[in-house]
This record gives structure tokens, sequence and C-alpha cells, in this order.
């Protein structure tokens, strides 16, 4: 599949997997933002690139595992980008002061592209039972 992107900035680095077989396409920071108040911290970097997912395809932005060295956590969990966003992607993290942060350059994250189903939503009075039924938050013993 051929996904277009564009570099909005010179320093854009084009995404790309490290290694064959990967499901992600690592995305560098060249830019970041960091927004310290006291109610809502944030780091912001900024990628410099914009894509176009192909209709019926989303992309999704998880972190790395490299997140785990650092004192930062993706503030939206996974990122989604529909396929009429042509805008930069960017990554949010919610930080703690005093702990270790991305730099400039760093891979600071991966795009999956999956294709997805056309939902419709059909309303009913009773939904079919199941083993598990209406239990939640750890019912199934894990």
């Amino acid at each position: 599949m051929v996904v277009r992107f564009k570099k909005l900035n010179p320093n854009a680095v084009t995404p790309s997997y490290a290694k064959a077989g990967d499901a992600g396409l690592d995305l560098t920071a060249i830019s970041m933002q960091i927004v310290d108040n006291i109610t809502y911290g944030y780091v912001e970097y900024g990628t410099g690139i914009a894509v176009e997912i192909p209709q019926g395809y989303v992309g999704l932005i998880y972190p790395r595992s490299s997140i785990s060295n650092t004192g930062m956590m993706l503030s939206n969990s996974v990122g989604v980008i529909d396929s009429g966003y042509r805008g930069e992607i960017k990554f949010r993290f919610k930080w703690i002061s005093n702990t270790s942060m991305y730099n400039l350059g760093d891979r600071i994250g991966q795009l999956v592209i999956m294709p997805y189903p056309t939902i419709q939503m059909e309303e009913v009075l009773e939904l079919s039972s199941s083993e598990r039924g209406a239990e939640g938050f750890g019912s199934s013993g894990s």
C-alpha cells in the first residue's frame, strides 16, 4: 500500500520501519513545546509530517516502548488520524517535572495504518446472552 505524506518542515524525517516485519512506522520529533501550569502540564512534539490516510483506513498513533525510559505518558493513550485529516502529526505527552523527556531528533512514536469497517448501529430492546454477560473491570479473573 502506498500512503502519501508531506514534509511540512525541511527537517522532518520520513516515517520508516526500524526493522522488517514491524507494524509501526517510527516518527521523529523535530519541534517541542512545553506547557507547564498548575492544572495541566504537558510537552507537545511535532513531527513536521502530514499524511493522506486512504479512505477506509485509520492511522493509529502509539508511543514507542522507549517511553518507559521517560517520565511521560501519551495524553490520549492512542491517537486517531482519520482519512480526512491533513495536518501535522503531533504527540502530546503528560509529564512529571524533573523526569527524562525525549529530545529533538528522537523517535517519539509510531504510526500504524489499519483498515476499519463502516459500522451501522441497530438499537434493540435486548442483547444476546454471553458467558461473560455484563461483568467488567477484571471480572475475567486477570
